[in-house]
């Protein structure tokens, strides 16, 4: 079987050796846009990301394994994929760990004033700030409880947070205290000293935190984003932040990436800006090759 593997994943020649072992000729790209190593009819399987963005996989006539280094499925043609009998994996749970994390490290930056104490050490200050807030006791909605989503709630569980899932199930779900439909989140999310969304992005959830979602947030609340810009409507979010100053908003996604230079989320003091990078640890190499190794084995195994 031909199998394409792209710059998406930083293969060692180690890893390189074992997928070919398991009887696949091995193709390599580095960059998803440029020109197919092999016929893109002579493919059975790929390993990638943004491939189809490129190349239209109507061209992929023997392709029947794609697994993606991502967690969403928004850059793939699903509708196509499932017509095709195709099978599609993403990166289930390679990512969650570092995101949660993050999740975690934002709000407990933003309830510990790390900025601020960075500043004065700046400045050789000593300064204290009496303004701390813990997190214990807080109520946290997290918005997608999916794999993310549960790790997410499993750390502020463990600072001793009451969780709350908001998806399109209310059954009992790993590290949630309640459950509730997605579809609430407007009634619902004045309740919330934290929102952290993680939900993928479909064409359900596009701009579910709205205009009137962000008004409704309690005082004093903070939202992170970890999960895709377009979940969030982000010019009506520049607006009410710049309005409610007692909002905090961490974010690490946004609609157009790069985000551009002269968006006002840049210059907000309320807002902390990171470059889609929450999902980035050491541990990622050792998870989604395990992943790729095992469903491609499964694959050429049937």
């Amino acid at each position: 079987m031909n199998l394409l593997l792209t710059g998406c994943f930083k293969y060692s020649d180690e890893q390189m050796e074992v997928l070919r072992s398991l009887g696949y000729n091995v193709y390599f790209m580095q960059q998803e846009k440029k020109e197919l190593p092999l016929e893109a009819s002579k493919l059975d399987a790929a390993v990638c990301n943004g491939l189809f963005l490129s190349h239209d996989i109507d061209q992929f006539s023997r392709l029947k394994f794609i697994q993606l280094t991502s967690a969403g499925f928004d850059r793939v043609p699903v509708d196509k994929i499932k017509a095709r009998g195709m099978e599609l994996f993403n990166a289930r749970g390679v990512y969650s760990t570092p995101m949660a994390e993050w999740a975690m490290f934002r709000v407990l930056e933003h309830y510990k004033q790390g900025w601020f104490f960075r500043k004065e050490q700046e400045g050789r200050r000593w300064v204290k700030h009496r303004g701390l807030r813990e997190v214990a006791g807080m109520k946290v909605a997290v918005v997608g409880a999916g794999n993310v989503g549960q790790e997410v709630a499993k750390r502020f569980k463990a600072f001793g947070a009451e969780t709350t899932g908001f998806d399109i199930h209310t059954h009992e779900t790993a590290g949630f205290d309640h459950m509730v439909l997605t579809e609430t989140i407007h009634e619902r999310v004045g309740e919330f000293d934290v929102v952290v969304v993680t939900a993928p992005l479909l064409s359900s959830t596009l701009g579910l935190i709205s205009r009137e979602v962000l008004l409704a947030m309690k005082q004093d609340a903070s939202l992170v984003n970890i999960a895709r810009g377009g979940l969030i409507d982000e010019q009506a979010m520049c607006e009410v932040l710049a309005e409610r100053k007692d909002l905090f908003a961490a974010l690490d996604v946004f609609e157009t990436e790069p985000l551009a230079e002269d968006s006002p989320l840049w210059r907000l003091e309320n807002v902390a800006v990171s470059p889609h990078n929450s999902f980035v640890s050491d541990g990622n190499n050792a998870r989604m090759f395990a992943v790729i190794y095992q469903n491609l084995k499964n694959f050429i195994e049937l």
